[in-house]
Parts: structure tokens; C-alpha cells; sequence
């Protein structure tokens, strides 16, 4: 298999052989468009000069071709008998068709620089052909002759076609380390990206790359640093996770295996009987909780956007209802309850789903709110989208434990946690239900002032 190294050294390449290509087509193109007519027409100038002359110095013609043709022309001189000279270099090609020299002989002027057939690789200019010249009629001495005219290229620029040959040799002899170190830059951040991959499909996240690069390579760069921090973490809460469950089933189950010896006690009281019973009681409602939520939160981590069933359903009717199934629990804290929601003011989404998002964040203020303080509701429809509030007057969480309240498992008093019943899941699974309707969700909070909770949702 051939390596992104050589393929992008043989892109280079190729690219610079047809760019070369293609502009020595354009230039040709514009030789045969624009520069031949011009040519054409200078070589007729010189051509009239030559025949002017001749009509007025015949004794001298001969001489005055020669020097004419050591100032870097070739010429080809024919009589009204068909014989011939030259003057200067030969031409490569020497025919003309005899209808040609005719009517020349005749008058008539002849543009074969003009006419010479266009070809898009070959640049008429360098062809030495006696088609590709200017003829007119000249007479000296009372005889016609018919001359023929074209520029000697080797003697105008035999010097820069070498020279112009070891610009051109030496510009890819050159060219050729250039681009090898060239492709190397470019490459070599990928092969260390691709080392980077490697790494982590075994298991390594901590990859220190190259990212002081300001192009696209150097974003690449960070971007896939940063995102091997965030499976660093996301392994990281893997394990949490599990050892988090692993201890939150060990714990009841101990509990329930421990209380459940003691019932087999012979003499054990009644009284203890029951206390015994109760904490098994409360233990397996404990792990009946924990299985429910955990069986919602793996629900939720497969299910999609597109696949809930979304109805329309009164803001203010939900919140009604999630208060009046937390009632037991607001009047043994004593705790009042303000709300502020528009009658009119609906939502589309599952209804079961969002009655749990309302039921998690009040019960949580319920839990965390010391006796006899009071919850805030409130909901108002900003540029198309459902706000609601649930701020409470409690103590408020600390601002180094507020970025990971939404993760599984998460106590901020671990302790009254526990004891209360809380496992850690109820903020996971608001924020996993919000996130499927499309929503945000948002806290703010400050020592001693209490906690608000702010869920944004499409209306």
C-alpha cells in the first residue's frame, strides 16, 4: 500500500507537470491569436523594405540580401525560370507548391505566418518551414522575382533557448528536495495523528500533540487532544459508574442479608422483629428505585430525538400535577410553594417524561431545602422557546461542585444523601430528558442564597 507521503509527493508532481502544460497551451493559444498576425505583419514591413531597395539599387540586391540575412534572417529568393537562392541559414523545409510561387511572381503578397495551421502543443514560431514566412514580388534589373521571408530563430534567441533550458532544468532539479521536505511537513502531523488513534484504541488518553500550528493540521491537532480528554473523562465516568452501582447494590444488599440473619434469631423480640422487617423493607424499595432509574437512564442513552412521542400538553397543568404528588412531602417540611405559569402556555413533547423532569427538580429541592423555606416556579415564553424556573431558598451548592451535578451519581452531602434516599441519578436523568426534547438545561447558584434551576424547551 503506498503511503500518504508518496501520494501527496505524486500529486505535487503531477500538479506542477499539468499546470506547466496547461500554461504552455494558454501561451500557445495566445501566440496563434494575438503574436503571429503582429509577426506576420513586421516581416511584410521588412519584406516592402527589401523590395523598395531592390527597385531602387539593383546592382547591390545581392549584397543587400546577404546583409540582410547576417542580421538574423533567412531568405529565399525564386525567379521567373524557377530557380533559386538562399540567403542566410537553409530552411528545413524548402518546398513551396508551385501555384504559390506563381502567384507571387503575379503581385499577389503571401501571409504564411498568418495562415500557418494552428496545433495547440507546437509553437508556430520555431517551425523553420518555407510555408511559414511572408513572400512578395520584387523586380531588380528589369527581372521579377518572388521573395520569401521569415525571422532566423537560432540566430535571435539560440542563447536563451539554453539559457531558458537550465532555468527550467535546474528550477526541478531543485524543486524535486523542495517538495520531498514540503510533503514531510505536511504529512508528518498526520502520522502522528495516526500513532495518536492507535494509542487510544489501546486504551491511552494522555497524548501530548503539536498544536501551535495556526492551520487547519494544527486545529486538527487540537481538536482531537481535546477530544482525547473528553474519552479520558468519559472512561473515567465509566468506571465511576460502575463502581458506583457495584456500591450502591452492595450496600442494601448487605443491609437486606445482615437484617434478614438477625429475623432467624430465636428469642428475638417483636418489637425488633418489626424494626428488623422494616429496614429490609426500605432497603429493597431503596434497590427497586435505584433498578427503575437505571433502567430509565439506559432507555434514555439509546433513545432518540426523532423517536419521541411528542403531544402538546399545559405547562401549567404538569407542574400542578408534580406539586400535587410531592404534597406529603411539602407539608412535613412545611415548605410553601409559589408558581407563576400563563394558563395558554403549552409544550410539545412526552408527557410522562416531562412530568419526570418537574417531579426530579422539586423533589431534589424538597430533599436539599432546610424546613419551612419555599420553592419558586416560574414559565414565560421567550423568542419561541418554553423557560421554566425552579428556584429554591435553601443554602445553595457550593461553585466548585456545580459542574458535576449532572453526573450519575453525584452527591453534594453524600451522607444526607444516602440517609434521604437519594441515588445520585434523579439531575442525570433530567438533564438526559432534556437534551432529548431539544432543550438545555441550566443551573445557577450561590452560597446561602439557594438554587435555580432554569430548563429551556422548543415551544
Amino acid at each position: 500500500m503506498k503511503s500518504l507521503y508518496f501520494r501527496v509527493f505524486v500529486l505535487i508532481l503531477y500538479t506542477v507537470a499539468l499546470s506547466t502544460m496547461l500554461g504552455f497551451y494558454i501561451a500557445n493559444v495566445y501566440y496563434h491569436w494575438k503574436l503571429k498576425p503582429l509577426m506576420d505583419a513586421k516581416l511584410m514591413a521588412v519584406a516592402e523594405e527589401i523590395r523598395v531597395f531592390a527597385q531602387r539599387e539593383p546592382a547591390m540586391l545581392g549584397d543587400y540580401l546577404r546583409h540582410t540575412a547576417a542580421l538574423g534572417y533567412q531568405i529565399h529568393l525564386v525567379d521567373q525560370a524557377r530557380n533559386e537562392m538562399s540567403f542566410g541559414r537553409p530552411f528545413r523545409k524548402g518546398k513551396l507548391s508551385e501555384d504559390v510561387e506563381r502567384r507571387v511572381l503575379e503581385g499577389e503578397a503571401y501571409h504564411g505566418v498568418a495562415a500557418y495551421p494552428d496545433s495547440p502543443f507546437q509553437i508556430g514560431y520555431f517551425e523553420n518551414s518555407l510555408s511559414n514566412s511572408v513572400g512578395v514580388r520584387l523586380e531588380s534589373g528589369g527581372e521579377a522575382y518572388a521573395l520569401f521571408l521569415r525571422p532566423d530563430v537560432r540566430f535571435t534567441i539560440g542563447e536563451l533557448r539554453s539559457y531558458f533550458f537550465l532555468i527550467f532544468l535546474f528550477t526541478v532539479l531543485l524543486s524535486i528536495p523542495t517538495f520531498l521536505l514540503s510533503t514531510r511537513y505536511l504529512v508528518q502531523p498526520i502520522a502522528l495523528l495516526t500513532e495518536a488513534t492507535q494509542k487510544i484504541a489501546q486504551g491511552q488518553y494522555d497524548l501530548k500533540l503539536h498544536t501551535n500550528r495556526k492551520d487547519e493540521i494544527g486545529r486538527l491537532a487540537s481538536h482531537f487532544q481535546t477530544m482525547s480528554r473528553e474519552l479520558a473523562r468519559a472512561d473515567r465516568a465509566r468506571r465511576e459508574f460502575v463502581a458506583n452501582v457495584s456500591h450502591e447494590i452492595h450496600s442494601p444488599l448487605s443491609s437486606i442479608q445482615g437484617f434478614a440473619d438477625m429475623l432467624q434469631t430465636p428469642d428475638l423480640s417483636d418489637e425488633l422483629r418489626r424494626a428488623y422487617a422494616g429496614v429490609i423493607g426500605q432497603e429493597a424499595r431503596r434497590l427497586s428505585a435505584l433498578s427503575r432509574q437505571l433502567l430509565l437512564l439506559s432507555t434514555l442513552d439509546n433513545a432518540e430525538e426523532a423517536g419521541i412521542a411528542k403531544q402538546e400538553h399545559h405547562l401549567k397543568r404538569q407542574l400542578q400535577h408534580a406539586l400535587r404528588l410531592m404534597e406529603w412531602q411539602l407539608t412535613e417540611k412545611q415548605m410553601s410553594v409559589r408558581i407563576s405559569v400563563p394558563d395558554r402556555l403549552a409544550i410539545r413533547g412526552d408527557g410522562v417524561l416531562l412530568l419526570q423532569v418537574w417531579t426530579n427538580l422539586l423533589s431534589n429541592a424538597v430533599k436539599h431545602v432546610p424546613e419551612g423555606r419555599s420553592i419558586a416556579i416560574r414559565a414565560v415564553a421567550e423568542d419561541g422557546k418554553c423557560v421554566v424556573e425552579v428556584a429554591d431558598t435553601g443554602d445553595g451548592i457550593p461553585e466548585d461542585q456545580l459542574p458535576f451535578i449532572y453526573d450519575r451519581f453525584f452527591r453534594g452531602d453524600k451522607a444526607r444523601s444516602r440517609a434521604s434516599g437519594s441515588t445520585g441519578l434523579g439531575l442525570s436523568i433530567v438533564q438526559k430528558i432534556v437534551h432529548l426534547h431539544g432543550g438545555t438545561i441550566e443551573a445557577f447558584s450561590r452560597a446561602g442564597e439557594g438554587t435555580t434551576f432554569r430548563v429551556t424547551l422548543p415551544m
